[in-house]
């Protein structure tokens, strides 16, 4: 069983994290992907973030696919960090392949991540492009410290065999989207005005008294029609 695992806030999820996952799917013949929401990013500041429900509902809609598995595994088993995650899985699925899947992004903060090397040693990894971070993240200090083990693009599908530490840059995905950006449109949003009961009670007894007096014009008109 080859299985990618795929961890983020996404707060909100958007289409190129799916783009992500299915690219991950495809080009590496993967037989799913888990998709961990997790409760929080220990890098960014969780302010104003979704509730967790909200978020892993967020991805089911976003998704509808049967081969994407949608989790909040690391609320559960009460994990904060990528290391603890991926070795409890480990631990517990002696049989599975699995692949970390990152965005372009990510790899150039990876080496900020606790136990960001162990990690690397622990499963493959592969980095999906990004608009803008793909132009620099190989580069980076992950990236470099990396860069012995990186193979080649077009050996990408036997990436879930090899021995870790190991890993690949799948190009093709050249998204502008972004969680960050999008939220701050959403904070940006005026709040919806509440409901005003008494504006409300004036509206459907307005709406009530105009069918009255079309009921009332109605049957004088028949009443003239009678008499005629």
């Amino acid at each position: 069983m080859r299985i990618g695992l795929f961890g983020g806030t996404f707060d909100p999820p958007h289409q190129a994290h799916l783009a992500a996952a299915l690219l991950a799917l495809k080009r590496l013949k993967l037989n799913r992907v888990w998709w961990l929401v997790t409760p929080g990013n220990p890098l960014k500041n969780t302010r104003g973030l979704a509730p967790l429900p909200k978020r892993i509902a967020a991805v089911r809609a976003l998704t509808h696919h049967p081969r994407i598995d949608i989790t909040g595994l690391e609320a559960v088993i009460k994990t904060r960090y990528t290391y603890d995650t991926i070795s409890w899985l480990l631990a517990r699925c002696p049989g599975v392949r699995f692949v970390w899947i990152m965005g372009a992004d990510n790899l150039r903060s990876f080496h900020r991540w606790q136990k960001w090397r162990k990690i690397a040693e622990l499963v493959p990894i592969v980095v999906i492009d990004r608009l803008g971070p793909s132009l620099y993240a190989a580069a980076s200090l992950a990236g470099n410290a990396l860069a012995r083990v990186r193979i080649p693009e077009y050996t990408a599908a036997a990436l879930p065999d090899r021995k870790a530490p190991v890993w690949t840059f799948l190009h093709g995905l050249k998204s502008p989207l972004s969680s960050t950006a999008l939220r701050a449109l959403r904070s940006r949003r005026p709040p919806k005005k509440p409901n005003n009961p008494k504006s409300s009670n004036k509206k459907r007894a307005s709406k009530t008294q105009k069918r009255k007096t079309a009921a009332k014009t109605r049957k004088r008109r028949a009443r003239k029609k009678r008499k005629t």
